[in-house]
C-alpha cells in the first residue's frame, strides 16, 4: 500500500522480493489474492462508470454487481482463497446473492463467501476504493497498543480493533463484525430518531432476560470508556452515528477513522463536532441502565479517568510510533507537528494532578455539550 511512494518504493520493492523468494509458498496465496483484488478494482470502475451514466438519465442505480458474481469465472476466481485481512480464515465460495454495494459516499462493496471451516460461520468483508486505509490501519494498531496497556494495569475496557488492511494506493478490505449495527440504524430501527431511550430499548430487545441485560449494559459502560478515552487521546474526528456501531451484546465500537490528531470535519467552514469526544444522553441513558442505577456513572466516570492516567504514562511509546509513521505519506501525519496534538491533550509539560484535572472538564464539556453532537447526529440522518 505504501509502493506508490517515492520516498519507499525501492527499499520495499526489495524486502518484498527478499521475502517472496525465501517463501514461495506464501507468493501463490499472495497471487490469488492480488487477482481478486484487480477484479475487485475493476468492478469498482465499472460501477463507478455505469452509475455516473444512470445518474444524468436519471435512471435507478442497480448495481451490477451480484450479475458479475454471478458468472462463472469470477465464481472459480473468488473461492478457496485466504483472506487477505487474515491467514487464519480461507474462503470457500463466494455468495453471491449476498454481496451489495453498500449506501456511503465512496459506495464500498459488501462481500460474503462460506467458510472453508464446516462449522464455521460465513466469512463477510467490505473491499473499499478511493480512500487510503492506511490512517485506518494506523488507528487500529494504536487502540490495540492502548488495549494492551491497559490490560497490563488489569483494565479491560472491550476495545474492538477488527481487522483492516490496505491493499494497494486507496484500495482495502475490512473486516464486518458480526452481529452489529450503526447507532444511526438503531435508532431509525426504534423510530424514536434521536430520543435517548432508543439504543437502550434496541439492547433490551436483543437480551431479553434481567441477568443478559445486566451483561449488556456493563459490555456497553466498560467500551465506552475505552473509546471515549481513545478517541479524545487521538483526535479522532467524523463521529456521526454511521461510524459508531454496537453489537448485541453491548459492546460499543467506532469505525472509519478518517480523521484524526485532532483534524475534525467542517461543513462551510464551520465546525460540527463541538466535544472532545461522544458522551451522548443515549450513552449515560444506558450506562446508569435506564435511569436505574445512577451510580453506574459514576463508576464510568473513575475508569475514564484511570484509563487517561495510564496512557498518559506511556506517552513516550505512543509519541514513537507515531514518529515512526512520518515517512509513511498519511496525509494527517506528515509533519513533526502534527504529533504535538497528542503531546497537548496528555498535557504532558504539566503535573499528573494538572493533567488530570484538565481531562475533568473536558469530560464535563463533553457531557454538558452533548446536545451539539445529537444535533449533528440529526443533520445527518436527514441527509442519510
Amino acid at each position: 500500500s505504501d509502493m506508490h511512494e517515492p520516498s519507499v518504493t525501492v527499499q520495499y520493492g526489495l524486502i518484498i522480493e527478499i521475502y517472496l523468494k525465501a517463501n514461495p509458498s506464501h507468493m501463490s496465496i499472495l497471487d490469488r489474492q492480488q487477482i481478486i483484488l484487480q477484479k475487485l478494482k475493476s468492478i469498482t470502475d465499472i460501477h463507478t462508470k455505469a452509475a455516473n451514466l444512470k445518474k444524468k438519465a436519471k435512471e435507478k442505480d442497480d448495481s451490477p454487481l451480484q450479475k458479475v458474481m454471478q458468472q462463472s469465472a469470477y465464481k472459480e476466481a473468488f473461492c478457496q482463497i485466504y483472506s487477505p485481512i487474515t491467514l487464519m480464515y480461507k474462503l470457500d465460495k463466494i455468495v453471491e446473492k449476498s454481496c451489495k454495494v453498500m449506501d456511503s459516499k465512496k459506495k464500498p462493496f459488501w462481500l460474503e463467501w462460506t467458510n472453508d471451516d464446516e462449522k464455521g460461520q460465513n466469512i463477510q468483508l467490505i473491499y473499499k476504493c478511493g480512500d487510503d486505509l492506511r490512517q485506518d490501519m494506523l488507528t487500529l494498531q494504536i487502540l490495540e497498543v492502548m488495549d494492551t496497556i491497559w490490560q497490563s494495569e488489569g483494565y479491560d475496557l472491550r476495545l474492538n480493533p477488527y481487522g483492516c488492511v490496505a491493499t494497494g494506493c486507496e484500495e482495502g478490505m475490512i473486516e464486518v463484525v458480526q452481529k452489529s449495527l450503526t447507532l444511526a440504524g438503531i435508532q431509525k430501527w426504534r423510530k424514536l430518531g434521536l430520543d435517548k431511550r432508543s439504543l437502550y430499548d434496541w439492547l433490551k430487545h436483543k437480551n431479553p432476560t434481567e441477568h443478559s441485560l445486566q451483561r449488556a449494559v456493563e459490555e456497553f459502560k466498560l467500551s465506552c470508556a475505552g473509546y471515549a478515552v481513545a478517541t479524545y487521546i487521538l483526535g479522532v474526528g467524523d463521529r456521526h452515528n454511521d461510524n459508531i456501531m454496537m453489537k448485541e451484546t453491548g459492546q460499543l465500537f467506532h469505525i472509519d477513522f478518517g480523521h484524526f490528531l485532532g483534524n475534525k470535519k467542517t461543513k462551510f467552514n464551520i465546525n460540527r463536532e463541538r466535544v472532545p469526544f461522544i458522551l451522548t444522553s443515549h450513552f449515560e441513558y444506558i450506562i446508569k441502565d435506564g435511569e436505574k442505577k445512577p451510580q453506574n456513572f459514576t463508576h464510568f466516570k473513575e475508569i475514564c479517568e484511570r484509563a487517561y492516567l495510564i496512557i498518559r504514562s506511556r506517552a513516550h511509546l505512543l509519541i514513537q510510533l507515531f514518529m515512526m509513521m512520518l515517512s509513511s505519506g498519511i496525509p494527517q501525519l506528515n509533519n513533526v507537528s502534527d504529533i504535538d496534538y497528542i503531546k497537548e491533550v496528555l498535557a504532558l509539560n504539566s503535573t499528573q494532578e494538572e493533567a488530570l484535572e484538565k481531562f475533568r472538564k473536558k469530560f464535563k464539556e463533553a457531557q454538558e455539550s452533548s446536545w451539539s453532537t445529537t444535533v449533528n447526529w440529526w443533520f445527518h440522518m436527514r441527509v442519510h
